[in-house]
């Protein structure tokens, strides 16, 4: 996996991003998803790169990058603050415009990229959510159910304190209660999930994360209302999981973007490069090489 990649360490801002980077041709940005690291992309990530030049770097926060400690507003964690991130990665290595796909979290930072920095992203590829104001406006006791994380790491303490019991149980838990196939999970990429979540540093910045998502990030999104994302999109998602069975995500996104919107379901639960590597993988070639 990761054939010929090499990694790096890029100061973006007063935040240091771990990235591996590999391939030739245009560039990719893949940004993986929650309780994950850039290795969520080991089964894609080869066959992509004989297409492009890519780049899958842990978010602020997750994996081998920098954890810093949040703040009242949750600014920190803002989609805004890990979107100027990526846009400060990728200029650094050397990319001006450049293609994006993002999974779970990692989709929201690659929206936020999206609509914070136009110029930059050629394309925009979504992997199994819907926006998260659209989630918060239409909450229901279904949608309340499955994704009780995000309430629950609202709390200003005992999200840190209760996970930080056992991390290892949290994250696989997850794994299992999001996927349609548990087993598609390698364990030595799993042990890698939990040595990076496994910090108080890293338990706090995740779940800023999702504090974030519940305040400034909405406040964002207000702001922001009338400006759609510009460039074309691709949505992707499990067909098993929740955003597949729960919600109209073509039509969703759609009123989301000017742009041309298409996609469709993949036969798996959450985890899409996981669960269904080949059907992810030719669904971001056919849409970014096109």
């Amino acid at each position: 996996m990761f054939e010929g990649f090499h990694r790096e360490f890029v100061r973006c801002g007063e935040t240091d991003i771990h990235a591996v980077i590999g391939g030739d041709g245009p560039p990719l940005l893949l940004l993986h998803g929650y309780p994950e690291t850039h290795l969520m992309w080991h089964r894609i990530a080869d066959d992509l790169a004989r297409h492009f030049t890519v780049v899958c770097p842990d978010l602020r926060g997750y994996g081998d990058s920098a954890k810093p400690p949040g703040d009242p507003a949750h600014e920190t964690y803002a989609k805004r603050a890990m979107a100027l991130d990526q846009a400060i990665l990728m200029g650094k290595l050397g990319f001006e415009t450049y293609g994006v796909a993002g999974h779970d979290r990692g989709a929201r930072v690659a929206r936020r990229l999206a609509l914070d920095h136009p110029d930059a992203v050629s394309k925009l590829a979504v992997l199994d959510i819907i926006p998260t104001h659209v989630v918060f406006d239409r909450i229901d006791q279904v949608v309340a159910t499955k994704y009780s994380h995000w309430f629950y790491m609202l709390d200003p303490e005992l999200p840190e304190h209760f996970i930080g019991l056992d991390p290892a149980y949290w994250l696989t838990a997850k794994l299992r209660a999001w996927s349609a196939d548990p087993d598609a999970f390698e364990p030595a990429i799993v042990e890698q999930y939990i040595r990076c979540l496994s910090t108080p540093e890293a338990i706090h910045a995740t779940c800023e994360d999702y504090r974030a998502g519940a305040s400034i990030d909405l406040e964002h999104d207000r702001e922001d209302a009338e400006d759609p994302i510009e460039c074309p999109v691709l949505v992707l998602w499990g067909a098993e999981g929740l955003v597949g069975r729960h919600y109209d995500p073509l039509a969703i996104w759609r009123d989301e973007a000017d742009g041309p919107v298409e996609g469709h379901a993949l036969d798996c639960g959450h985890f899409l490069p996981e669960e269904a590597p080949e059907a992810t993988r030719d669904a971001l070639i056919a849409f970014f090489d096109g």
